[in-house]
């Protein structure tokens, strides 16, 4: 059962600032004026009983904090992260390390690029992207350089010979270590951040994010190799080239593809009412990006590379095509989730319809951005604080609706409330105070 939405303040309490509103005229091409304020404040339509007391004062909303259980976690992490660098650096040379991270830093800049694409509509704490980052970069990686190579020894040590082994451990143990390690991370994420992972959105983008690093440590890896490898020969540079596309052009997003399974996976648990459905739909997750991976790395190990050829064009491009589609749709369906939700808080009273418009679109938010840029910084800046309090809330009623809602739930809805308040008034302040500026000169 759906909690109910708290009223505006009655009569004898401070009230909300005026609904700022937004004129409904078409959007002129070349001016930003399309925003204009109303001071004529709607009427707010009959409320239901609210389950937050008319009366109650909620303490402060629970937000992402510098708390020292994080910061430890990411000094470890850094450390870790160059303790991977170091024993990579044992492998391939401290003299390759330099160039191979800097080829590294191609791909890994457009994954990360698109994972903020992704996750524009409510963006996640940062220090959980850098857990998820240094757990990739890092953890992920040492268990996987000891676990696969210890693999591949004892397979050796049991008689099998050298093609059978680095066969077997590229289609069957990479697979299994790697994903599962990765998966560790972002089910790490999951438990300690819960809050901060609401759905299939943000599941993607913690597991992409854990890929990256993971990915962006192993990229050093394979280019620093070819070049140790191919140093002082004619070949070397079209060899480094040759990798470079492998990896950098035609596959960045390969590991982000296969843990992008565990994310949605975890994603979707997130959005059950059962805080153990994870249980369940993590192994499934998980197997299907540990099958993904090891297609890709058993193609790789067939013959001249045409069976790999074969089976990119055929299987992990059209794959990779259907994931962006997934992406474009989970994006439309956040963006149905704002307007759905505002305009629930709409009918009681505390947007304005034309304030839902605006907020249910990434490009009337810009639009409202630039309107309010015109009018100075601190204007701008409070539209944007606007923008992301009405984002809060909109989630965060999705969250009461999906779970059973408790008196944490209420808390936060009503301090989200005076947030949204507190940053239309701050929007209103800027603008007042530009048109008193403006009427001074005039």
């Amino acid at each position: 059962m759906s909690q109910p939405y708290p009223p505006p303040p009655p009569q004898g309490r401070p009230p909300l600032p005026t609904a700022a509103r937004y004129s409904a005229q078409p959007y002129p091409q070349t001016s930003p004026r399309a925003y204009r304020p109303v001071t004529a404040n709607p009427a707010p339509a009959p409320a239901p009983a609210a389950l937050v007391p008319v009366g109650f004062a909620p303490a402060p909303r629970r937000r992402a904090q510098h708390g020292a259980g994080t910061v430890v976690a990411l000094v470890l992490l850094g450390v870790l992260v160059l303790v991977a660098l170091a024993v990579i650096a044992f492998q391939i040379g401290i003299a390759a390390l330099p160039g191979a991270a800097v080829l590294a830093l191609v791909p890994l800049a457009g994954v990360m690029a698109a994972v903020l694409w992704v996750d524009r509509w409510e963006r996640e704490p940062w220090q959980a992207l850098a857990v998820a980052f240094g757990w990739g970069a890092s953890v992920s990686v040492l268990v996987a350089l000891v676990l696969n190579t210890g693999a591949m020894v004892a397979m050796v040590g049991a008689g099998s010979d050298e093609t059978t082994a680095n066969v077997l451990g590229a289609a069957v143990v990479a697979p299994i270590v790697e994903e599962s390690i990765k998966a560790a991370g972002v089910l790490l994420i999951f438990l300690v951040w819960r809050r901060s992972f609401d759905g299939l959105v943000d599941g993607l983008v913690y597991a992409a994010t854990v890929a990256a690093g993971f990915a962006f440590v192993e990229n050093i890896l394979y280019f620093g190799s070819t070049m140790a490898m191919t140093a002082g020969s004619a070949d070397g540079g079209q060899a480094v080239l040759t990798i470079f596309m492998m990896r950098a052009v035609m596959s960045p997003f390969a590991h982000v593809l296969f843990t992008a399974c565990t994310g949605l996976a975890l994603g979707f648990a997130a959005q059950s009412r059962s805080r153990l459905a994870w249980l369940w739909t993590l192994p499934l997750g998980l197997l299907v990006g540990m099958a993904l991976h090891g297609l890709w790395n058993g193609s790789a190990m067939m013959g001249d590379g045409t069976g790999f050829l074969v089976l990119y064009v055929a299987l992990q491009l059209p794959l990779f095509l259907g994931a962006v589609g997934l992406v474009f749709w989970l994006r439309r369906r956040e963006a149905a989730v704002v307007r759905d939700r505002l305009a629930e808080y709409a009918t009681a009273g505390w947007f304005a319809p034309a304030e839902v418009t605006m907020l249910a679109s990434l490009g009337e938010r810009r639009r409202a951005r630039a309107w309010a840029g015109h009018r100075g910084p601190w204007a701008k800046h409070a539209m944007r604080d606007f923008q992301v309090a009405a984002t809060r809330l909109a989630y965060q009623r999705q969250r009461v609706r999906i779970r059973h809602p408790d008196p944490l739930t209420s808390a936060e809805e009503a301090s989200l409330l005076q947030d949204v308040a507190a940053a239309r008034h701050a929007v209103q302040r800027s603008l007042a105070g530009q048109e008193a500026v403006s009427r001074g000169l005039g």
